[in-house]
């Protein structure tokens, strides 16, 4: 997966792509180098950002979406919004997905929007909100809070019409964790993938791996594709990274380690 944040304030390329020509000639790229779906934000989720109205958001991904998919009908291409009213606007625009930071928490309109429609969705883990969430973060089990969490929300969106098959799982790393969580998410990931849904990981770039290797998100790409790795070895089936290229290879030799006798 492929990120396209159509924002000017996102925390590793913000600005970069906030123009629609930009954008589209990044996801252009981004397929050419291998993605397989394109995740288009249009407000920035990065700890301490403020939210952008539902119109801003719309406004910035909508042309991006239309565009993208004239170009390559066949690219799949995921809504990173919360909003009910983003996502229904997205989806009509040709996404397909939904990827939603809050795990369908934070707009109870999101639940009715998707029930009984065939359309997947990502449900994410997330301690607090962007604003605060990175403020001294607890958890009194890491993995089996998060667990339990995901699992509550699966049973939500189940009961409200949203079939298991659509359903994917996402730890949240980053989101409300301090750097330490994160690392421990890493390695004891296939407990994530054990609750039995197919699991996405987002590390690219981010500042656990900053932290560690003093270094600013533009050099980052080495401690991204270590924790890729290990996410996949631990059972991550989608990898969210901003860097496709150079990801792609490492993901096609990683799998080829998994598929060996």
């Amino acid at each position: 997966m492929g990120i396209l944040n159509v924002t000017p304030d996102s925390f590793s390329d913000g600005g970069s792509f906030l123009y629609p020509k930009d954008a589209i000639d990044h996801a252009l790229q981004m397929i050419d180098n291998g993605a397989d779906i394109i995740d288009i934000g249009g407000e920035s989720t990065r700890p301490g950002s403020t939210p952008v109205s539902k119109d801003d958001e719309v406004n910035r991904i909508i042309p991006v979406i239309e565009s993208i998919k004239e170009l390559n009908s066949d690219i799949l291409i995921s809504v990173d919004t919360y909003k009910s009213y983003v996502a229904k606007r997205a989806i009509d625009a040709g996404a397909d997905i939904v990827n939603d930071i809050s795990g369908l928490t934070f707009d109870p309109n999101m639940l009715s929007y998707l029930s009984g429609r065939d359309i997947p969705v990502i449900i994410m883990h997330i301690n607090g909100n962007p604003k605060t969430m990175q403020n001294n973060p607890f958890y009194k089990d890491l993995i089996k809070d998060i667990s339990k969490f995901l699992l509550s929300q699966c049973k939500v969106a189940e009961a409200n019409g949203i079939e298991k098959s659509n359903i994917i799982l996402d730890p949240g790393i980053g989101f409300g964790k301090t750097f330490e969580h994160n690392f421990t998410l890493i390695r004891r990931l296939n407990e994530i993938c054990n609750l039995g849904y197919p699991v996405m990981i987002g590390t690219s770039r981010k500042a656990f791996i900053g932290n560690t290797l003093d270094l600013p998100p533009s050099e980052r790409l080495e401690g991204t594709l270590a924790t890729v790795i290990a996410g996949i070895m631990n059972g991550a089936k989608i990898v969210r990274v901003h860097d496709v290229k150079e990801v792609k290879k490492a993901v096609k030799i990683t799998e080829k380690i998994l598929a060996s006798a």
